[in-house]
């Protein structure tokens, strides 16, 4: 017969990880990561520069919903009193009307749109307001540098 404790002291029971495979574990997970991690970041900053595209077009439509109802006049001044006027919910004649704008525009970087009417951005002739965001850089320069804008395709 055999002996119990021979055979408990021959086998050998493993209860976890060695260091050595802990560590080469990591090195695998971080080798990926470091291969992932700036694609993401690309992306991220391509969905920046889209959502504020769309939040610029948003802006810009309600401004022109507003120049529709009001003889094709558009809504002159700066960001926040146009702003203002736009999310009153009131019409030039006192009437309660629904809002235009229910929350003040914003780029995906949580920066208030830039709003100037009339436009002295647009060398092109159009006359529309100019709406544009400062962009990643956060950096308002009048539409120029990487400010995002609606009078130009060129610009981000």
């Amino acid at each position: 017969m055999h002996n119990r404790k021979s055979e408990n002291s021959t086998q050998v029971r493993r209860g976890g990880f060695t260091l050595l495979e802990l560590l080469i574990v990591l090195g695998i997970i971080l080798a990926i990561a470091a291969m992932v991690v700036p694609n993401l970041l690309g992306r991220q900053q391509e969905a920046n520069i889209k959502q504020t595209k769309i939040n610029i077009a948003n802006f810009d439509q309600a401004v022109k919903q507003y120049a529709a109802s009001h003889n094709a006049e558009f809504p002159q001044g700066g960001q926040a009193d146009v702003v203002q006027m736009l999310m009153s919910g009131e019409s030039s004649e006192g009437q309660v009307i629904q809002p235009y704008l229910e929350a003040v525009p914003k780029d995906a970087w949580g920066i208030p749109l830039f709003y100037e009417y009339p436009n002295t951005k647009n060398a092109g002739g159009v006359d529309k307001p100019a709406v544009w965001s400062s962009g990643p850089d956060k950096q308002n320069q009048d539409g120029g540098g990487d400010d995002i804008t609606n009078w130009s395709q060129t610009g981000q």
